[in-house]
């Protein structure tokens, strides 16, 4: 995992911002061409060293997106219908999509394991989104995730040094 605490990480993000920005404004103007390559290299790389169990975050201070089909599982999983669990957890945010009602996470245990794992969200699946194909459509989301998640600050650090522009 980094070599920070948690509780540094919204201010390293924040003093990195400015560099960041700059970084993947150039970035969507001319993509290297192995750019997903090299993501999914240092994703892999960094989640070898990484144990999620250890920080929880993500789920600790952000919720995320619930897709119909995530509803859907996720509800038969606990053999409700949808709407009794959209109702029990969910709430519709500004951009009309489906979140927590509260954070942290209602399936986060004290040990930080997810309860619905095996079912959890997709957007719970892929985060913090680092290893995903055309990775440079997603710097806002990225410069978002590196305050929230230790791993995908310590990623875009690496993708800075193996991929200067």
């Amino acid at each position: 995992m980094a070599n920070f605490q948690i509780d540094t990480l919204a201010k390293l993000a924040k003093d990195k911002h400015i560099e960041n920005k700059k970084y993947f404004d150039k970035l969507k103007k001319k993509q290297p061409k192995n750019l997903d390559y090299v993501m999914q290299d240092l994703h892999e790389a960094e989640f070898k060293r990484t144990d999620c169990l250890n920080c929880a975050n993500c789920c600790k201070t952000t919720g995320p997106l619930f897709t119909s089909a995530d509803i859907e599982r996720i509800a038969k999983h606990f053999k409700q219908k949808p709407q009794q669990f959209i109702d029990q957890y969910l709430h519709i945010d500004d951009e009309n999509d489906y979140v927590l009602k509260s954070v942290p996470c209602a399936f986060l245990n004290a040990e930080n394991y997810c309860m619905i794992y095996d079912v959890r969200p997709k957007a719970c699946r892929e985060f913090p989104h680092t290893d995903r194909k055309k990775f440079y459509q997603i710097s806002d989301l990225t410069l978002k995730n590196v305050a929230i998640c230790p791993a995908a600050f310590t990623i875009v650090e690496e993708m800075k040094k193996k991929l200067p522009l």
